[in-house]
């Protein structure tokens, strides 16, 4: 089953995926749902309600207010080899807001601060039941499902301190969606899926999520022994090689670019970049600001 969040003129709607048309839910968005209790999964694939075409639909971000959004950092070879950093011994961490999430073809807002932001293919997790104290051999049972993400990140903000989280949070940078397919879409295993991402339609970043150094049970078992998942928080898998930050020269999004990141199985982000626009009414991110 896929579902998403649509935006409608009374608010956004959780919607199941039929066909060519979207079948609206009584909950306002997928988050919502998944907390609606435990057979969510059996009344969402049941519902009769309003149907409305694909091609008439603007979806929202999946999950518009998770409790937690969490975020692994270093999670796949090739990127720690590119980043120059040691491979860690247990999940490196990092949270994100939820001002951060948009759309799946929103446009990425470039903040005016920065002229270093980057681009990050991932993996979402879904989480579909609370879990706490979860070993790894069950935690695939708490797994909603899986979306796309791209974890767009602001590099010179990232290193201003050794915490990520300055760099990984900047209002509407992070696309997530275009929707979530429910894990027994995959089996009992965890999915072995093809992730890329293009800029203007120039590959950068190709891997498969089997490359995770930490697999997505390893994580829910890990991040359940810290604080509860609920159902619709989203985890961030981490990011392969790739990045623009990792190359010689350095590389990083540009006004007017657009970004695409697919997971095969799953969909596909597209999302232009945009300047972010100062006060004063201008796109120029170095606009100065009207006092």
């Amino acid at each position: 089953m896929k579902l998403a969040t649509l935006r409608t003129s009374t608010g956004t709607k959780a919607a199941r995926l039929d066909g060519d048309e979207y079948v609206l839910l009584e909950h306002a968005d997928v988050g919502a749902l998944l907390a609606s209790g435990r057979d969510w999964s059996r009344r969402a694939s049941a519902a009769h309600g309003k149907r409305v075409s694909v091609q008439d639909v603007d979806l929202a971000a999946l999950l518009p207010h998770p409790n937690k959004i969490i975020c692994l950092g270093l999670n796949y070879a090739t990127h720690i080899k590119e980043m120059g950093r040691d491979t860690p011994e247990y999940p490196t961490l990092f949270a994100k807001y939820d001002g951060a999430l948009i759309g799946p073809y929103d446009p990425v807002v470039l903040p005016r601060v920065s002229d270093c932001v980057d681009w990050e293919a991932e993996l979402g997790v879904v989480i579909g039941r609370p879990a706490r104290h979860v070993p790894k051999s069950r935690a695939l049972d708490f797994v909603g499902g899986y979306t796309v993400v791209n974890d767009v990140t602001v590099r010179d903000w990232q290193r201003r301190t050794r915490e990520f989280l300055s760099g990984k949070t900047f209002e509407h940078t992070t696309p997530v969606g275009p929707v979530l397919v429910t894990a027994d879409e995959f089996g009992a295993a965890e999915p072995d899926l093809e992730l890329s991402c293009s800029v203007d339609g120039q590959q950068m970043q190709c891997s498969r999520t089997s490359d995770l150094l930490f697999g997505v049970a390893d994580i829910v078992s890990y991040v359940s022994d810290i604080i509860t998942l609920l159902p619709g928080d989203l985890i961030a898998t981490g990011t392969p090689g790739g990045v623009g930050d990792g190359r010689d020269p350095k590389l990083y999004l540009q006004p007017g670019q657009q970004l695409v990141t697919t997971i095969e199985g799953i969909g596909e982000l597209r999302n232009v970049c945009i300047a972010e626009s100062s006060p004063n009414g201008s796109t120029d991110p170095r606009a100065p600001y009207n006092l």
